[in-house]
C-alpha cells in the first residue's frame, strides 16, 4: 500500500493542529468517535462506582479491573496478525458492534437490579477480548484514512478524541450517577455506538491488497515480537509503555478511592477529578497535534517527567481544587508520552507489520494493566491509595531517568536521530 491511500483532498487550509481532518474518512471517524468515546467513558466513571458500591473494597476494584485487561495480554497480538489479514474497517464495525450490545446487557442487568459482582467481573473479560480485536485495527487504520505526511496529527487528534471524551463523558456520568443511577449510563453509552458504525458505514476506502497467508497465526505472531526484538526504537518504547502501564497509568483505578474516602466529594467529585485530567490531556493532545514531529524526543521525555511528578505532588493533595489541577497536569504529561510513542513507532514500522506492532502497542499497554491494577489495589489496601500512587510515580519517573541516560549514551555514539 502507498504512503498516501487515496487522493489528496480538496479542502481549505487547515491550522496544523487541524490538518488530518481534510481527509474525508478522517472527519467521518473523527465525528463517530468522539460521541462513542464520550459515551465509553461514562461507562467506564458509572462502572467504577458501581463496583466499589458493591465490593467496598480497594483490593477488588483493582482486580476486576485487571480481567476487563487480562484478554489484552492473550490476545492483543493475535488481535494484530488479523489486523494485518483482514480489511480493518470490517473488524472494526464487528467489534464495535459487539461493544455496543455488552453496553445494553450491562445496563438491562443494572437497570433490573440483578447485577452482582461477578456478572461485572463476566462482562468485563468479555469486553476486554473484544478491545484486543479493536484496537489493533483501529490504531492500524488510521495510516488508510490519511497521507502519511498527517500521520502524527492524526494521532494526536484522535488523543484529543479520546480525552475530549474524558472532559465530556465523566462530567454528565458524574451527575447522571447522583441523580438517576448508573444504569442510564450504560445504556447512554450502548447508543453511542451507533455513531462510529454510520461513520464506517459511510467511508470510502481503497481495497487493501490482500497478504498472502503462506504462515500461521502463531508464526505471524512470533515473526511480530521477532521484530520488536530487531527494532530497537520500538523496543525501547514497549518497555517505557509496559512501565508507565504498570506503575503510572493504574493510578486510575484508585479515583472512586480517593474520591470517596480521601477527598470526600463523592460520586460528583469523582466526575470532576476525571474531567480535570481529560482537559490536560485535551490540551496537551491539541499541542502535540500542533507540532511538525520535529521533536518526538523531547515530547516523550518531558511528558513523562511532567506526569510523574505531577502524580507525586497529587498524593500529598487533600483539596479538591488542587488534585483536579494536579490531574490536569498528569493528563497533559501522560498523553504528550503517548501521541510521541505511538507516532514514534508508527513511523519506525512498514504497513505489512503495522498491524501486529499495534497489536504490540495494545500488549504492553492494556495487556499489563492487570498487574497495574492489582499492584494499584493491593497496595491502597495495606499503604492507603496516597502511597500506593505515591509508589508508582516514583518508580515511572526513575525509569524516565534511566531511559533518558541510555538514549543520550547511544546518541554520543550513533548518527543523531530524530525519534
Amino acid at each position: 500500500m502507498t504512503d498516501s491511500p487515496q487522493p489528496r483532498p480538496r479542502w481549505p487550509p487547515l491550522p496544523r493542529t487541524f490538518a488530518a481532518l481534510r481527509h474525508r474518512n478522517y472527519r467521518l471517524f473523527f465525528a463517530g468517535q468522539l460521541i462513542s468515546v464520550s459515551g465509553t467513558w461514562m461507562q467506564n466513571l458509572a462502572l467504577s462506582w458501581l463496583i466499589y458500591q458493591l465490593t467496598n473494597s480497594a483490593f477488588l476494584l483493582g482486580v476486576i479491573s485487571s480481567l476487563g485487561s487480562l484478554p489484552m495480554a492473550l490476545f492483543a497480538i493475535p488481535g494484530g496478525v488479523l489486523a494485518d489479514r483482514v480489511d480493518r474497517r470490517r473488524i472494526m464495525l464487528v467489534t464495535q458492534s459487539s461493544a455496543m450490545v455488552l453496553a445494553f446487557v450491562l445496563a438491562a442487568l443494572t437497570g433490573g437490579h440483578w447485577i452482582r459482582v461477578w456478572q461485572v467481573a463476566v462482562l468485563a473479560v468479555f469486553s476486554g477480548t473484544v478491545m484486543a480485536c479493536d484496537m489493533p485495527a483501529r490504531q492500524a487504520f488510521v495510516v488508510e484514512m490519511v497521507a502519511r505526511e498527517d500521520l502524527m496529527n492524526a494521532i494526536a487528534l484522535n488523543s484529543s478524541i479520546f480525552n475530549a471524551g474524558r472532559i465530556i463523558g465523566p462530567s454528565i456520568a458524574g451527575a447522571l450517577v447522583a441523580v438517576v443511577g448508573v444504569a442510564w449510563c450504560f445504556f447512554i453509552n450502548g447508543l453511542s455506538f451507533i455513531a462510529v458504525l454510520v461513520a464506517l458505514v459511510l467511508m470510502r476506502i481503497p481495497r487493501r491488497p490482500r497478504r498472502p497467508e503462506v504462515t500461521g497465526v502463531m508464526a505471524d505472531a512470533l515473526g511480530g515480537l521477532r521484530y520488536v526484538r530487531s527494532n530497537s526504537t520500538v523496543l525501547r518504547m514497549a518497555v517505557m509503555l509496559a512501565v508507565f502501564s504498570i506503575f503510572g497509568w493504574s493510578y486510575a483505578v484508585l479515583m472512586p478511592v480517593f474520591a470517596r474516602d480521601v477527598l470526600h466529594v463523592g460520586a460528583r467529585g469523582l466526575g470532576y477529578l476525571m474531567t480535570s485530567s481529560g482537559v490536560g490531556a485535551l490540551a496537551g493532545a491539541l499541542t502535540v497535534a500542533s507540532g511538525s514531529g520535529r521533536h518526538l524526543r523531547r515530547l516523550l521525555f518531558g511528558g513523562a517527567v511532567l506526569m510523574s511528578a505531577s502524580l507525586v505532588a497529587f498524593s500529598f493533595s487533600r483539596v479538591l481544587p488542587l488534585s483536579a489541577l494536579l490531574l490536569a497536569l498528569v493528563g497533559m504529561g501522560g498523553l504528550a508520552f503517548m501521541s510521541a510513542a505511538n507516532t514514534t513507532i508508527q513511523l519506525s514500522v512498514p504497513d505489512e507489520v503495522r498491524g501486529r506492532m499495534m497489536g504490540v502497542w495494545g500488549l504492553v499497554i492494556a495487556g499489563t494493566a492487570p498487574l497495574g491494577s492489582l499492584q494499584a489495589g493491593a497496595m491502597a489496601e495495606y499503604l492507603g491509595a496516597p502511597a500506593a500512587v505515591r509508589l508508582g510515580a516514583c518508580i515511572m519517573a526513575a525509569a524516565t531517568l534511566a531511559a533518558i541516560v541510555v538514549v543520550r549514551r547511544r546518541a554520543r555514539g550513533e548518527p543523531r536521530e530524530e525519534e
